[in-house]
Parts: C-alpha cells; structure tokens; sequence
C-alpha cells in the first residue's frame, strides 16, 4: 500500500502526474510537504507544460477532499505545491493552471474557517505579484472582489481573528487591484459595482481604527511590522495604491463610493475623517485629475443642499482642502464652476437663514437661533474656500476671479449683477453684500499687480466703489480694505495701522518706488473717483473710529504709492475739503463726527508733509497741531479716538489758529517750487449715477417740488392766495441780499476754475449740471400743462432753504425761463 492508500499494482497504473502529485503528500501532514517529491513534480512540470492543466486539476480535485473532509493539514500541503509550481512555470500553458489554482483559492476562501481564508489569500496574494507573459482575456475576480470586501468587514467574535480576517481581506483587494491594473483588460476593475465595494471596505477599516485612535489619543508612529498588522495603515496604504492608479476614465468611478460611504456612515458632522479623506485622495491621485475630485465634490454639495447646515459646512469644508491641495498644481476648467456653485449655494444659505428668522416663534426660539448659526457656519466655510481658492490662484487668473465676484455683488437699484436676491429682502441683500465683500477681500489678499491699472480696471473700480456710498458702515470697511490690498503694493499698511499723529514719519521706513508712468496715467484718469469716495466716505453719520482708521490709511497709501506732484496738490485739496465741510456742517453731522474727520485730516497732513519734506509746510501742520494740542485736543485722533473722550457742544467760536489754511500751505509749497495755483480752487467732488443708487443723501441741493393737495372748495381763499410769480421773482426771492457782490464773486470762482481745473473736472461738474438742469425744467415743464386734481390744487416750491406761498398750479407762470 502506498501513502495514499492505493495498493502498488494500481499505483504503477495510474498516470505519471498523479502519482508524482500523490508523493509530495506524507503519511502524516505534520511532516509537511516532501521536498524531494516535489522537486520531481516541479521538474516534471516545467519539462511537459501541457500537463500543467492536468496537475492543477488533480490538486484542486483532493484540495477540495481534504476540504470537505477537515484535513487542513493536507489543505495547506497542497497550496504549498501550488505556489512552488505557479512561481516555476511561465509558460503560454500556465492559463488553465491558473484557472484551477483560482478555483482553489476560490474553495478556500467560501470556508468557513478564517485559518483556510488566510491561507488562500496569501496564495492569492503570491499570484497577484506574479507578471503573466500573455493577458487573460476571459478571467474574471468578480468572485475575489466581493469575498475580499466581505473580509473587510469581519464580525468574529474574536478580536485577534478578527483583525486577522479584516487584514486579509485589505492584502486581497490589494493583490486584485495590482494584479488587474497589470493586465491590459484592468479597465474591469474600476467598473462602478466593483468600485462601490472595494472603497467602502477600505474606509470602513480606516474608520473603524480612527475612532479607536480618537478614544485613546493621537496614535504613535507605527514601525514596518506594525503597519502589517493594523488595518487601517494596510487599507491606507491600499487606498492610496488603487487612487494612484486611476486614470482620467476612471477617476470619477473611484470617488464616488467615498461620497455614498460618508453620508451613510452620517460622517459629515463631524468631519475630520472626511478630510483627512480627501486629503489621502488629492495627495494620491496624479495632479492633472484634481479637478475630478472638485467637481464631484461640488456635484455632491448639490445634491445635499436640503440637508442639514452642518452636514453641508463639512461638504464646504472638504472641498476647501481638496482646493488647497489643487490650487498649487492643475485646477483645470473647474475654477469659475467652483465660485459659481459656492455663491449660489451662499444664496441658499442666507436664504434659509432668514426663512428660519421669519418663520421663527417664541416656543422654537432657541432652536431657530441655533439653526442660524449653524447656517452662519456653512456662510464662513463658503467665505474662507472662495477666498482660499482665489488667493492660491495665478495672478491672470485672480483679477479674473475678482471680477466676477464684484458682478456678483448686489447694488440696491440696479440689476447688473447675476446673483438672483429679489426675494431676500433688504436685509438679505445687505448679509449677501457683505459675505461677497469678505470672500472678495481674502481673493485679494496678497495679490501685486505691477500697475495699479492692472489692480483696478474701471470694470472693477466701478462696482467696486458703489457699496462704499451706502448707508452700511461695514460695506464702506470692507471696500476700503479691499482697496487697501490693491494699492498698497509694497506691504506698509501694518506700518499706518491706527490713526494718530506720527512724530517722525521717517522711524516707519516706509517702503516706495518713484510713481510710473502708467500710474501716473491712472490718476489722471481715475483720481477723481477714489478722493470723491474718501470725501463722501468722511460725511457719512454711521462712522465709526475704524471707518476714519481707514479712510487715513487709504490717503497714507496713495500718497505712498500713487502720488507726484499733481497728486499731492489734489489731496491737499481734498483735506482742506474735509476740513470745510465740518467747519460749515451743511450736513448737520454728529459732534463725534465732526471732530473724527478734523482728526483724520490732521493726521493726514501730518503724514504728507512729512512724506514730501517741505519745511515751511512742515511748521504751518505742526504749528496748528501744537494749538489743538492746548486749546481743541478733541480735534487730534490721540484724543477724540477713545474711550473717555470730551466732545466740545459747539464749533463755532473756534479761532483760525486751530485749523490748516489754504493760503499758509500755498506759500509754503510754492517756495519750494510746486504749482500751488490749484489749491485756490475748492475740491468739489463728481457727482455720478451712484449717488441715486446707494441710497444715501444727495451730494448736491436740488429744488424740491411738492404738490399739496389742499381740502376745500372756497373760491374766495382760492382767489386771496393766487399771485404770479415769474422767474425773475424767484430769483431775487432766493437771493435776497447781496445778489450784485455774489453774482460777480461767482463768476470770478467760474472763470478761474475753467483756467486752472483738470479738465475731467470740469467736464464732470459740466455734465451733471446739465442733467440736473434737465431734470428739473422736465418736472417744472410737466407741472404747466398738467391740470390740477382739483380746483383748490396748489403747488409749494422749495429752493435751499427759502420756502415760497403756495399759488393754484395752473397760474404759475415762467416767462423768461428759456
């Protein structure tokens, strides 16, 4: 009898590779496999090729008697000979070996017992590392792949074999993953029912160890041996193979189950293993498919736009990272499709808030508080990815961004910008206003154009400026830094911080290049509108200490970076400018106003006399702060910019000592040889198309027509209140004293400001007049030939302050009107 239990007669019947294959096997399995045997069977298999099918059919044929039978020790002996065979042989006549060593595996691995499902896995594993020198065009691991990610998820009630069956799962998608991505039909692999079993198998073991880790404490640095015996390093590892591996094809294929995997594990809140995540899958895949990740990720936020605020803040917050990782390499076409989702998605956001607010009632107050700041979370996360993302972009593509951000900004009476907010409401509108402001002061952040004609391109400085005419003190903050960052190019805004009157401007070392020609040339061309909105910005009622802060620095840094001669003539105008309009309150501001903008302007000229070095200017400022210093501290920023400050209840009696005069700063400058003929002429700011739309007060007195209907029927008080009043009389009624003296003082101002104002200047006033004098000649024009609603319809003019009888419209009279 032989050891397999067939008498010897029959044993010499029986063919060569049986009995050959029948010797490796010893009497007792715990001798192991017979070596020299086996070297007979392997010699005999490189030898004859074409029995190598025969010789796998009969391993497999007892492997799977030994199986059924519980002999493990045999089991093991077998896979034993077919590993030493499968590493042997390489022949064409290799592939039906093959098919029955898979069978075998197969058998193994359908087991119940986690010792034989290791054991065909590691022969797996052995066989997947094996290059084949022909491609397979019918083999299939559909099988493999299902039973691998089953592994993944082993409940055995035993931790260690557990842990061991979950390892041998993630070593066999891995031997999968390699060995289908070798062969030329590897495109199978990344088909999506395959994909949307291997991914989750291998983030569920990466999430399983994490909460582990996050219970007992950040883990230690695990050594080469420890890597293979904790799942989550091996499924990282595995996870970052199979994404390195991914080609444009098959990207999308492979993020797609991380998506499906985090919102059913309900892993957006909290979402720190959903970053850490993506980061694995923007450092793994290859940088010219970044854009995939982004624009799958912004297809899911989507998707989940109804869900809950922080489920979508930890979707926003994923993709601030996979755009931090992108931005440094390829982002592709993805960069206007990003802000396009963002803001929109900004939209809704605000859009929920203020549903939760209307909707809100005093039993569910605190629950629709805590919604609105979870909705003020999603708000941030959108603001810090669009500003992270623009920041990170090229400078070409930036001034890109920065555009099309600023056409998304909304304009109260306007509809030029694309971001629908008709149903938001005011307060809606102005929370949209300020997020876009904010997003857009962190795209421009950093940003350094070589000309500020690049910087600020009138399609730009347009929209730009009009938020910082209205009523929004925080509109007007954000504007103005954002122009800070544009202007200041080389970084001296941490140097002005704070308005105060600086002893020596030069202990700042401020840094500065002679102003260029096209600079130069962008002042010329667009000064007007940046002193007009400093002018404007100084008058408005809501301002705070930052607004004056501000509105210093940006004077600080145009004369830093922007201004020669020319220029520094105009914002000397300009100050004087300031100065006046608080001295004559026409506008009837705040006391605390009144005495920040004397403030401001005395820390501004303060700094520019310094910064142009003429001496006599240098005195005159000096000497006028020295006064305020004893007799109006409450004008210098040291004094009226704190918290215990002393405001005066009257500035009318105040001495000209006090203040900066036009005629001492004239003959100071023009000793030192600058064009001082402008200053005599007062700065008088444009008037444009905005001051309609910013709702905020009119930058010039217009005659008012009010029409009052009066109740009544009386003839005789119809009768005793009519008189003519003709053009003439309107006129001596508005000028009532001094009209001679005036009129020439008038002319005098016209025809000098004609000789000597820049010529776009002069144009602008130009224009405006004339619309106004349209304007009005239209209204006064319609009223003559419109009748009156009744016969008691009167009509009140109102002209500046002078207020005049109300007359029966239909007896007006302008004869010498043209």
């Amino acid at each position: 009898m032989g050891r397999t239990g067939v008498c010897c007669c029959c044993s010499a019947l029986r063919p060569r590779y049986k009995r050959l294959v029948d010797n490796i096997f010893p009497e007792d399995p715990k001798d192991g496999l017979v070596k020299a045997d086996m070297e007979k069977l392997t010699f005999y298999a490189v030898s004859a090729p074409e029995k190598l099918d025969r010789i796998g059919a009969y391993l497999a044929e007892r492997l799977s008697r030994d199986v059924v039978r519980h002999r493990y020790g045999y089991v093991l002996i077998a896979m034993e000979a077919l590993d030493q065979l499968l590493m042997a042989c390489h022949s064409q006549s290799i592939k039906p070996f093959v098919e029955s060593f898979l069978q075998m595996v197969a058998k193994l691995l359908e087991s119940g017992e986690p010792k034989l499902q290791v054991l065909g896995t590691n022969s797996f594993v052995k066989f997947a590392n094996i290059e084949e020198d022909t491609p397979s065009y019918h083999r299939r691991y559909d099988f493999f792949v299902s039973r691998f990610s089953a592994m993944c998820h082993s409940c055995h009630s035993d931790p260690e074999t557990r842990t061991e069956i979950r390892i041998a799962g993630i070593r066999g998608i891995q031997g999968v993953v390699r060995k289908t991505v070798n062969d030329e039909l590897r495109a199978t692999i990344w088909e999506p029912q395959h994909m949307d079993k291997i991914v989750p198998s291998l983030l569920f073991n990466m999430q399983k160890i994490e909460d582990l880790d996050s219970r007992i404490g950040p883990p230690s640095s695990p050594t080469g041996g420890e890597k293979e015996e904790n799942p989550a390093l091996l499924a990282e590892n595995c996870f970052r193979e199979l994404l390195g591996r991914a080609t444009y094809g098959n990207m999308n294929n492979a993020v797609r189950p991380v998506f499906a995997h985090l919102d059913h594990h309900r892993l957006w809140d909290p979402n720190e293993f959903a970053v850490s995540c993506f980061k694995i899958i923007m450092y793994s895949i290859q940088a010219q498919y970044s854009h995939h990740v982004i624009q799958e990720t912004l297809g899911h936020l989507d998707a989940r736009k109804r869900d809950s605020p922080r489920v979508r803040a930890g979707i926003i917050q994923v993709l601030l990272e996979a755009v931090a990782i992108a931005a440094k390499g390829s982002i592709g076409p993805t960069v206007l499709e990003v802000f396009n989702t963002l803001l929109k998605h900004l939209r809704l956001s605000v859009d929920f808030e203020l549903g939760e607010r209307r909707s809100s009632t005093g039993s569910a107050s605190f629950s629709t508080s805590s919604k609105e700041s979870d909705e003020r979370i999603v708000q941030n996360a959108i603001i810090q990815t669009i500003g992270f993302f623009g920041s990170n972009l090229p400078d070409y593509q930036r001034s890109e961004i920065m555009m099309f951000v600023m056409g998304k900004v909304p304009v109260f009476g306007t509809s030029s910008h694309s971001l629908d907010t008709s149903h938001l409401g005011d307060l809606g509108t102005r929370r949209i206003q300020i997020m876009l402001l904010r997003s857009l002061l962190m795209v421009t952040s950093g940003y350094n154009a070589k000309t500020i004609a690049a910087a600020l391109p009138a399609p730009f400085l347009d929209p730009l400026l009009s938020p910082s005419l209205m009523e929004d003190s925080e509109l007007r903050q954000l504007v103005l830094e954002i122009l800070h960052n544009l202007i200041d190019r080389h970084d001296n805004r941490a140097k002005l911080r704070g308005i105060r009157i600086i002893p020596d401007v030069s202990d700042l070392k401020i840094k500065r290049d002679k102003i260029s020609r096209q600079d130069v040339s962008f002042m010329k061309k667009h000064g007007q509108q940046l002193y007009r909105h400093i002018y404007l910005g100084c008058k408005e009622e809501d301002n705070v200490q930052k607004n004056f802060e501000l509105l210093y620095t940006s004077l600080a840094l145009i004369t830093i970076e922007l201004a020669n001669e020319e220029v520094v003539i105009d914002l000397i105008r300009l100050a004087i400018a300031l100065q006046d309009i608080i001295i004559i309150n026409e506008d009837n501001l705040p006391m605390f106003n009144r005495c920040g903008v004397m403030a401001l302007v005395a820390a501004y000229l303060n700094f520019l006399s310094q910064m142009i070095a003429v001496p006599a200017f240098c005195q005159h400022v000096s000497k006028v702060i020295e006064t305020r210093t004893v007799e109006a501290p409450y004008f210098l920023p040291e004094n009226i910019f704190k918290d215990k400050r002393i405001l005066p209840k009257s500035l009318e009696k105040h001495e000209k000592n006090l203040f900066f005069l036009t005629n001492k700063i004239a003959e100071s400058l023009g000793g030192s040889g600058y064009s001082v003929e402008r200053l005599s002429v007062p700065y008088v700011p444009q008037v444009t198309d905005e001051d309609r739309l910013s709702r905020r007060k009119s930058v010039v007195d217009t005659v008012s027509i009010q029409v009052d209907i009066l109740p009544g029927n009386n003839t005789e008080d119809k009768v005793n209140n009519t008189e003519e009043i003709t053009f003439e009389a309107l006129k001596k009624a508005i000028d009532n004293t001094g009209l001679e003296e005036q009129e020439k003082e008038k002319r005098r101002l016209v025809i000098e400001k004609f000789q000597k104002a820049p010529f776009e200047e002069i144009a602008a006033q130009c224009e405006t007049k004339a619309n106004f004098l349209h304007d009005r000649l239209a209204q006064i024009l319609e009223l003559t030939i419109r009748p009156p609603p009744s016969p008691s319809g009167t009509m009140t003019i109102t002209a500046g302050h002078a207020h005049y009888q109300s007359v029966p419209v239909y007896e007006m009279k302008f004869p010498d009107l043209f």
